[in-house]
Order: C-alpha cells, then structure tokens, then sequence
C-alpha cells in the first residue's frame, strides 16, 4: 500500500517510534527491504536519493518504488531523498512519488523558505507530503551528498518561523549526525532536540543515521525523531557478506547481499522502537 508520509509520521510522533527510511539503489535493494516490512508489518519509507541517479534513474526508481509500494501489505512511502532541484522534485512528484524532500539547507534562510514553498505549493495539489532541511547535515563521505561538508545545528529559534511560512510537513534537522561512515561514534545534542520537539507539531526527522550508535538512534527515535535515514549501513553490510566468503555463482552472492541489509533492516526496527499502525 503506497501512503504519503503525514499520517505514518504523525503516528510515529505520537506513538514515541521512528520509521527507518531506506535509500534503495536498484531493484534489489529496494525489494529486500519491502519484503522485510511486510515479513515484520511494519511501515517503511522507501527512499531514492537524487545524488543516486547515475546508478538508479528518476525514472527507473519511481517504476520499481512504486511497484514495490503499490503491491506490499503493509504502508510504504515512495520518497524522493535530498530533492536538490525543482525540476527533479516537480518530475519526481508527477512520476508517483507519494513524498519529496527539498534540500535548500546549503541556502541562506530566507532562500530556503523561498524554495520550500514553491515545491510545497506544487506538492499539495497532488496528495503529496514534502520534507525540508533546516541547519545542514553534513558529510563524511559522498554516499548521499556530492559534496563533504560540515554540519550546521538547527537553531531553534529559527523553527517556528520556518515551518509556519513554508507548511512542510516534516522537518529534517541537524543536531550532531552526517551522511556516511564514522570514525567513531557522533556526539548527539538531544537538548537541542527535545527543545525542537516542543515547540513543533510536526514530526522531525533524522538524516546520517548509518554507524551513528543504537544507543543515539533509539533515544532520538523516543525523543522526537519519527524518520530516520539509513543507507550506507546496507552497502557496507552487503560488501562484507560478498567480501568474506567464496561463491560458486552469481545467485549465491546476491542472496548473501539481500540477507545481509534484511538483518540491517530488522536491527534497526528494534533500535528505532517502529511499531504496526493501521491507517
């Protein structure tokens, strides 16, 4: 069943649990995951990342996303990640997208309102739920972002103004995480987001969860945080299951990679506390 993300994450606020979003790369990465929400009944957010689309186009991403979605027993998201252009997201939106992220993080306050609102005001039209980026979840690698940057905290004073003048429906935040791989383990302020949380009825979100600590993940998941995106947690998990044994042929290694980002999937639905909703 192929939802918007306003009821699934609004349940996911106020039932103290997040959804893992799970950036998928081709079609089977993408059906791993699929198959193990339905396996667990549990909702997933199915995520395409633009930076991805010399691996995975717009176009074959929207075919295999929605396919999964339509066709899986339990709600799923087709969610276009870090949406870089208006162009993109307005494509992804009219492809069946069921909802977008506009990424204008990188832009000076005013301007990512600006262009918040425009792909807010196109997206309402069609059913479809939008995510922004206030403060910058920087990089440590390229895995979901074409440059390596550094993070800018989300001020809270900033919030408020920036949800009433742009109605998104989400609210990525950047409290102390980054894209990619780290070298030990982030320090997270939860101050900060608790003092988010307070003052927004909107549910927030979680970008750079991969390798950031159970611990961190499960205390933002019931602090606040109703999505978190996980991606280089499955490549790297799948590598390793190729990388360490020896295969007669190409069907016994891709099993290997599918069960290797299940266990990945599973692990994190315990660690995010998700829950079944009925919608």
């Amino acid at each position: 069943m192929i939802f918007n993300s306003k009821e699934i994450l609004l349940k996911a606020k106020e039932q103290k649990f997040a959804v893992p979003a799970t950036n998928f790369i081709d079609l089977n990465s993408a059906r791993v995951y699929v198959k193990t929400a339905e396996e667990q009944s549990l909702p997933l957010i199915l995520a395409y990342a633009q930076s991805h689309k010399d691996i995975l186009s717009l176009e074959e991403a929207a075919s295999i996303g929605k396919y999964l979605a339509e066709s899986s027993s339990t709600p799923v998201v087709l969610h276009l990640d870090h949406g870089e252009d208006k162009e993109t997201i307005f494509k992804a939106i009219d492809l069946g997208f069921s909802s977008v992220m506009i990424d204008a993080s990188s832009e000076k306050f005013e301007k990512n309102i600006e262009i918040t609102r425009e792909i807010v005001d196109y997206a309402r039209g069609k059913n479809v739920t939008v995510e922004a980026e206030l403060g910058h979840v920087g990089a440590n690698d390229t895995s979901e972002s074409y440059e390596v940057t550094d993070s800018i905290y989300t001020e809270v004073d900033d919030v408020i103004e920036f949800v009433e003048r742009t109605d998104v429906d989400s609210l990525a935040i950047s409290i102390g995480t980054a894209h990619g791989l780290y070298k030990g383990t982030p320090k997270i302020n939860f101050e900060r987001l608790v003092a988010i949380d307070k003052i927004v009825d909107i549910p927030l979100v979680l970008h750079g969860g991969s390798s950031s600590g159970d611990e961190n993940l499960h205390k933002c998941a019931v602090s606040g945080i109703s999505k978190i995106n996980i991606y280089t947690d499955f490549i790297t998990a799948a590598y390793k299951a190729i990388n360490n044994k020896n295969f007669e042929n190409y069907i016994e290694m891709k099993n290997a990679a599918d069960k290797a980002m299940k266990e990945v999937l599973l692990h994190y639905y315990k660690v995010f506390n998700t829950k079944s909703i009925v919608l």
